[in-house]
């Protein structure tokens, strides 16, 4: 069994790196939030101080950060992972960021002699702590497949999809995919609604026709249907509206630098961009059906 430093123990990297435990890795965490530590200790994580003692004499190193600005501090800074481990050190960044961001990662990590990947997941929070969440790993082949020996505990599916940076490039693909799905969803659920049919039979029916998409079945946006949707919890965040207008901002800068327009892209953003304006940012992504339905809250500063 190895031991593995842990950096970012939030609302996805603290049952994935629980889930490592369980395997009967070592893990030592750190986090900037003291709640994020207290829960990681209460799955068998050794809480640490700094990211230096996290690292140190790890045989891997995964990072879960919110957005590339992050990502860049805990590898890049005078204390962060590219300063303190030693260079025999796995690193693993799952971390969902900019195109440019995970470059430079992959570049200053070249430059100091050590291996590493960008490794990606979807699934959400339900797939982390249920170890099915599928990784995306872009990197040197070899390195890709000694990575996903750490990876294998926490996954569903492993899938290498080349080069450095291109886990990030088909997570950003995936993310975007995903959020139009889910405005589709919104609009088309209440469409049916109000044209007379039982949400439950129309789900029954798009769920096995062409309609049908991972959103429909598992983020559903009418309560009472899908049993996984937030829905059915006044939209508690499985995936909060913040974190979808950020995914989404990273698919349509990607497009920007390649010339691709997004136009149906770009109006999902618009839509998280009114939840967030009405401080919604904080409720799950799933909410987007309230602009449909005209239920939405009224923007915070009418």
């Amino acid at each position: 069994m190895a031991v593995i430093g842990w950096i970012g123990l939030g609302h996805m990297g603290g049952p994935m790196s629980a889930n490592l435990v369980k395997a009967g890795h070592t893990v030592r965490g750190f986090d900037l939030s003291a709640a994020a530590l207290d829960a990681a200790e209460q799955n068998g994580i050794i809480a640490t101080a700094s990211i230096a003692e996290a690292v140190a004499g790890a045989d891997a190193v995964f990072t879960m950060l919110p957005k590339g600005e992050h990502a860049r501090s805990a590898y890049l800074g005078d204390a962060g992972i590219l300063a303190t481990a030693d260079t025999t050190t796995l690193l693993v960044d799952s971390s969902t960021i900019d195109i440019d961001s995970a470059t430079a990662l992959h570049d200053a990590a070249a430059a100091g002699g050590f291996r590493f990947v960008d490794a990606p997941v979807s699934g959400g929070m339900s797939g982390a702590e249920q170890a099915t969440l599928t990784f995306m790993i872009g990197g040197e082949p070899t390195v890709v497949a000694e990575a996903s020996e750490y990876i294998r505990p926490m996954a569903g599916n492993i899938i290498p999809t080349g080069g450095p940076t291109t886990g990030q490039a088909a997570k950003i693909c995936n993310n975007l995919m995903l959020f139009i799905s889910l405005a589709a969803c919104a609009e088309g659920s209440v469409l049916a609604e109000r044209l007379g049919l039982d949400p439950q039979v129309f789900w029954d029916i798009a769920s096995v026709s062409s309609g049908d998409s991972w959103a429909l079945r598992t983020w559903y946006p009418v309560p009472g249907v899908v049993e996984t949707a937030a829905s059915n919890h006044d939209f508690a965040p499985t995936f909060t509206t913040d974190l979808a207008n950020k995914d989404i901002g990273l698919a349509i800068a990607a497009a920007k630098s390649t010339g691709t327009p997004l136009e149906i892209g770009e109006h999902v953003q618009e839509l998280f961009q009114r939840l967030i304006d009405q401080d919604q940012g904080g409720k799950d992504c799933s909410m987007i059906v309230k602009l449909v339905d005209g239920t939405a809250p009224s923007p915070a500063h009418a």
